[in-house]
């Protein structure tokens, strides 16, 4: 049965070993990130900080980085690409090309998100 992202019941159990052999399906799911994530991985500088982070938000919008930002809680929604892969997933490796700037999100998974201690494993088909 092939998982899906939406169909939970799909899901594996996690085990750290998944990953070395996944095609990396959580990286489709999306990925809300706060300031600190955005510095991190380069997309925000620290004095941004002092500004209201709407206008940060704004420019991300607009340089296509952020899809989406709720003023409320702070956070904000990194742009996927047209695939619905994360921004930051190489497509022929199927790893995550800012792995050691990953944002929390990424670095907490899959201890949180929409199946806590599941993740949607499909195994790697290497091509030779």
């Amino acid at each position: 049965m092939k998982t899906s992202l939406d169909d939970l019941s799909t899901w594996t159990k996690y085990r750290n070993r998944l990953c070395r052999s996944c095609v990396a399906n959580c990286c489709r799911l999306a990925v809300e990130v706060r300031a600190g994530d955005l510095i991190r991985l380069g997309l925000m500088e620290e004095v941004e900080l002092e500004e209201d982070l709407k206008y940060v938000a704004r420019r991300l919008m607009k340089s296509g980085e952020v899809e989406h930002f709720h003023s409320r809680s702070g956070v904000f929604t990194l742009s996927r690409c047209a695939s619905g892969d994360c921004f930051f997933l190489d497509e022929t490796t199927r790893r995550c090309t800012v792995y050691e700037r990953r944002p929390e999100t990424c670095r907490n998974h899959p201890q949180v998100g929409p199946r806590p201690g599941w993740c949607a494993y499909d195994k790697r088909i290497d091509q030779d």
